[in-house]
């Protein structure tokens, strides 16, 4: 198996990018668009264990568009073959002075494009 290709790599840090700019403006339709829609995805949050995209959507649509605003670091996307992704970051929000934000995904090719099948959201002191 081939191990980060350029141009499937490429891809994932688009789809990534796409994300993480949906994620900071609170645009929900595309965070819902890039989350597989199926009872198999999860998401592990900060403070929320959610299974399947109907949680995921609850979640996503009540949740506060306020202080969204984040810095990555040591963000590391690995492609492995030409249909799957991880995609993982350590964020730090300017509100949460002494923290640091954990965030990794697992991504797929589908038909309809590249989705997150699995997720994982935590916030640990420095």
């Amino acid at each position: 198996m081939e191990i980060d290709i350029p141009e499937v790599k490429a891809e994932v840090e688009a789809a990534f990018a796409r994300y993480e700019q949906a994620l900071v403006t609170n645009d929900v339709p595309v965070l819902e668009e890039l989350f597989r829609d199926g009872p198999e995805t999860i998401r592990y949050g900060a403070a929320e264990n959610l299974y399947g995209m109907e949680e995921i959507r609850a979640f996503r649509r009540a949740r506060p568009s306020a202080g969204l605003a984040r810095a990555l670091e040591r963000t590391v996307i690995t492609t492995y073959g030409r249909d799957f992704a991880t995609a993982n970051t350590m964020f730090r929000r300017e509100g949460q002075p002494g923290k640091v934000g954990r965030q990794s995904q697992a991504w797929a090719r589908f038909p309809e494009g590249w989705r997150v099948v699995a997720a994982h959201v935590s916030v640990v002191a420095e």
